[in-house]
Parts: structure tokens; C-alpha cells; sequence
């Protein structure tokens, strides 16, 4: 213990205090060092800058063009063979707002890597939980050629589009389609949705209601294939994000369009029809009426199906 005084009492050693030593001067950074500090504070402010403009959604970029939503052609309820020549038309620009423009040129079409049975066997399902606005009769089950091909022309107020329906590659889905333009359920719809934008550039036709929620009252099977592509030229079913539920709606694919391949392909677009089609494209989408929230709308150029003939 010690005394009051502050000294060590009895038995205790006095306190030892660190000799002093004089104060150190901090080392100079070379030059070499502040290089390296600075050329590392730099990387990391691009590394920064450059995941909120490419890693964060909504931030100095546009959205992608995700097959997992609407941005497909998606319905959006409860949720001879065509010359390979390049297309008449020269390349036409997208509307204002979009990301690029459109080829001139016809892409490729799919094919089947192995040829279907034929005949084939087709089956409608009727969908009493979504009531066709129109009135359609369900096309007849049972066999159908998987062979050859069927010419149909769609009259439009922007004018004819002329298709050609291949059975080899949807044999179900082209008895469908004919048995609808057939039965005029087509006649006097309006092709409701239209985008322009980079991987999704098509132009959807065949819902009775005309803003996507519609169909006949059935739905279709899927005749889809790993292979299947989507350029400029084929046409297609749309559906909803379930399989199996395509019904009337339809695609035009004018453009670059990089979806996967979960939509059937069942024939290809004249020249002509291409000619419509980039007309329809150049005058974008009407912001005066409301889309689906994926850039695609309503197309400024009004497109009502006046008549379909095969």
C-alpha cells in the first residue's frame, strides 16, 4: 500500500517509469506508394459508378427486355415456304424513345431437327374460366397433317399481310388458326400492342377484346421445339406465362426479337407484309393510351383486321 505521500509503501518497489525517447518524424511516402493509393481510390470509384449504372436496376439504364414477364408477347389475361432473299424494304429507324433500329433483312426459319409424325394428333381445351367476348367454335380434335403448307392473307386498314402457315412446323396450331379466320372470328379486331424495342420488336393482332385479356374461349397446346428462333418474318402464337395457353392471340415479328423458345412458330410474313409492318413501326407507340408497362403499347397507326382469308 502505499504511503500518502504518494511513495511505495513497505515491501513495494518503487515504480518504474520507460526511459524517454525522442519523437519519431512520420515517414515520407514515396512516390511510387501515392501512385498506387491513387490509382487504387480510382478503380474503386469506377467499379462503384459502374455497378449502379449496369447492376442496379433503374439506374442510368433502361430495363432489359426480360423473358420473364410482359415483356414477351404475353397475353396479359389471368395473366409455299416465304423467299430467304432479304426483304424489299430498306432498314427503317425506331420511333423516338427506343433502342434501335430495325433490320431490313428476313431472318432464317426455324426447323424442326426431326420431322413430326403424320398425321399428328390435335386437341382443344375448352377454358370456361375465361369466356371467349366472341363467339368461337372449337376446332375438331383428332388428326392432322404435319405437311405442307397453307397461304392465308390478313386485310388490315394499314394494309395486306400475306402469311404462309407451315404444318410441319405447328400442324395443331395452323388447323387453329384457319379454323378462327374461318369462322371470322378475326374480322374487326384491333392489334392491340406493338414494341420497337432492342430483343423484342413484333407487332400482337387477334384478341377480340383489344387490350390483350381476350381469346376464343379455348386454349391450344404448345408446339414448340429447342431450336426455334424469332426474326424478322415469323409469325407466332402468344400466351400466357403458363404452358399450353395460347388460344387467338398472334405475333408479327418484324425485328430483332430474343425470347426464348415457348412460342409456337407456325408460319412466316410476306414481303409486302413486312412493308405494312415497318410502316406500322415507324410510327411508334401512342402515348396517349395506356400500355402494359414494358414499352409496348398501342400503335400510334391504328391496325383493325378488317378481313382473314386462307
Amino acid at each position: 500500500m502505499s504511503e500518502p505521500d504518494g511513495r511505495p509503501g513497505p515491501g513495494q518497489q518503487p515504480y518504474q517509469y520507460s526511459p524517454w525517447q525522442p519523437p519519431v518524424p512520420p515517414k515520407r511516402s514515396s512516390a511510387t506508394a501515392t501512385g498506387l493509393i491513387a490509382g487504387s481510390v480510382v478503380v474503386v470509384v469506377v467499379m462503384t459508378l459502374a455497378f449502379l449504372a449496369w447492376g442496379y436496376p433503374g439506374f442510368l439504364r433502361t430495363p432489359d427486355v426480360d423473358a420473364g414477364g410482359a415483356f414477351w408477347p404475353a397475353q396479359t389475361s389471368s395473366r409455299p415456304p416465304a423467299s430467304s432473299s432479304p426483304a424489299s424494304s430498306s432498314p427503317v429507324s425506331a420511333a423516338p424513345g427506343t433502342a434501335s433500329a430495325i433490320p431490313g433483312e428476313r431472318a432464317p426459319m426455324p426447323k424442326r431437327p426431326r420431322p413430326l409424325a403424320d398425321p399428328v394428333t390435335c386437341a382443344f381445351t375448352p377454358d370456361p374460366g375465361s369466356p371467349a367476348p366472341k363467339k368461337a367454335t372449337l376446332p375438331p380434335d383428332g388428326p392432322a397433317p404435319s405437311t405442307g403448307t397453307v397461304g392465308a392473307q390478313l386485310a388490315t386498314t394499314a394494309g395486306d399481310i400475306g402469311l404462309t402457315l407451315d404444318r410441319s412446323l405447328a400442324p395443331c396450331t395452323v388447323v387453329n388458326f384457319l379454323s378462327l379466320a374461318r369462322q371470322g372470328f378475326y374480322d374487326g379486331t384491333s392489334c392491340h400492342r406493338l414494341s420497337v424495342l432492342t430483343g423484342l420488336q413484333m407487332f400482337q393482332c387477334g384478341d377480340p377484346v383489344g387490350d390483350g385479356t381476350g381469346g376464343p374461349g379455348y386454349t391450344i397446346r404448345d408446339e414448340v421445339f429447342p431450336e426455334l428462333t424469332y426474326g424478322r418474318g415469323v409469325l407466332a402464337m402468344a400466351k400466357t406465362n403458363a404452358p399450353d395457353s395460347g388460344g387467338s392471340q398472334f405475333f408479327l415479328v418484324f425485328g430483332e426479337t430474343n425470347i426464348p423458345p415457348e412460342y409456337t412458330v407456325f408460319g412466316s410474313i410476306d414481303d409486302p407484309g413486312l412493308d405494312v409492318l415497318d410502316k406500322v413501326a415507324r410510327g411508334g407507340i401512342d402515348p396517349a393510351k395506356p400500355g402494359i408497362g414494358d414499352g409496348s403499347g398501342p400503335p400510334k397507326v391504328p391496325v383493325t383486321l378488317t378481313h382473314v382469308t386462307s
